[in-house]
C-alpha cells in the first residue's frame, strides 16, 4: 500500500530546517514502525511530498495510532502548514 502526503511549508520555515526535522523523523519513528517497506521525501516547486510504502493499510493505520505524540512527529508537522496537508492511500494493482 503506497500512502502519500502532500503539503507546503509553514511561512518562515527553511528547507534546511526542514529536512533535519524529516531526517529526525525517518530514522528515530518511521523506520521503527512495523510494516514500513520505504519512506521517500521529495520536493516539487512550491510542495512537498512524502511517499510511504506499507506492508498494509494495517500496518499504516497501526503506525498512525502509535506515533502522533512522538516528538519527532509533533516537530515534524510544526512546520508544515496544516491546512495544506493531504494524504492518499493507493493499493498495487496487477
Amino acid at each position: 500500500m503506497m500512502e502519500i502526503t502532500r503539503f507546503r511549508l509553514s511561512a518562515g520555515v527553511g528547507e534546511d530546517e526542514f529536512l533535519r526535522a524529516d531526517k529526525a523523523l525517518q530514522e528515530d519513528v518511521a523506520y521503527q514502525q512495523p510494516g514500513l517497506l520505504r519512506r521517500t521525501t521529495a520536493r516539487g516547486e512550491d510542495s512537498w511530498v512524502v511517499i510511504d510504502l506499507w506492508r498494509s493499510a494495517e500496518d499504516a493505520d497501526a503506525s498512525a495510532g502509535r506515533v502522533g505524540s512522538d516528538p519527532a512527529v509533533v516537530r515534524f508537522l510544526s512546520l508544515v502548514e496544516a491546512t495544506s496537508r493531504r494524504t492518499e492511500r493507493y493499493h498495487e494493482v496487477g
